[in-house]
């Protein structure tokens, strides 16, 4: 239980390091006050432009992959590394969304979460992962579907992969909240497309408060 609370912690602590925060005071610019008012990827890369929207997604993918990683290596005993790699996991996707110095205002934890499955979950998973990601916005032209999709990886890659372990129930518990965290950070965006204005992608946006986020 100690070392699931640590590696809770640490997760959370390293998702807080917001690279897109932080990029924007390189421009001496909040990037909360700026479009959609995301301190992700998608609200750097209109703000500021192609350069810094990658250090912002290369930071916030070191952030969840670095740490799992370690202890996917570090640790040998199959249960134990995948069942801390998901609580420092869960961490850091709790930091990106709501780091504490920021007023709990960050993200929306697809990217972070899209890096946990790409440490944790078995190689086959970021393949097909990709192709449902792509295949689904190439279909509905909406990322935000794409996006809730998403939120399913690390849940399937749990049962498909650790349904045979002895901590497969509090594994599966926990895989849930990955999802259940992505599917409350896009709320407007469901809301949004029960009524059917969404946007789609590639449509010119009428109001900056409808910027799709996935960050």
């Amino acid at each position: 239980m100690f070392e699931m609370i640590v590696c809770l912690f640490v997760g959370y602590f390293l998702g807080c390091i917001t690279w897109g925060y932080f990029v924007g005071r390189f421009y001496h610019t909040d990037i909360r006050k700026l479009g959609s008012g995301n301190a992700g990827t998608t609200n750097v890369l209109r703000n500021f432009g192609v350069v810094p929207a990658i250090i912002t997604f290369a930071g916030d993918l070191c952030k969840a992959v670095v740490p799992i990683l370690l202890l996917r290596f570090c640790i040998h005993t199959h249960n134990d590394w995948y069942l801390l790699s998901l609580y420092c996991g869960l961490g850091v996707v709790l930091g990106h969304n709501y780091p504490f110095y920021l007023g709990f205002k960050g993200g929306k934890g697809i990217a972070v979460t899209a890096a946990v499955v790409m440490a944790a979950a078995h190689p086959i998973m970021i393949p097909i992962g990709l192709v449902i990601f792509i295949t689904v916005v190439a279909v509905t032209r909406y990322v935000s579907v794409g996006s809730l999709f998403v939120a399913w990886y690390i849940p399937a890659n749990t049962i498909v992969f650790h349904r045979t372990d002895d901590a497969f129930v509090h594994m599966l518990i926990l895989s849930l909240f990955f999802t259940l965290f992505a599917y409350f950070q896009h709320r407007e965006n469901i809301v949004r497309l029960i009524h059917g204005n969404e946007n789609k992608l590639g449509q010119k946006k009428q109001k900056e408060a409808n910027d799709i986020e996935q960050d």
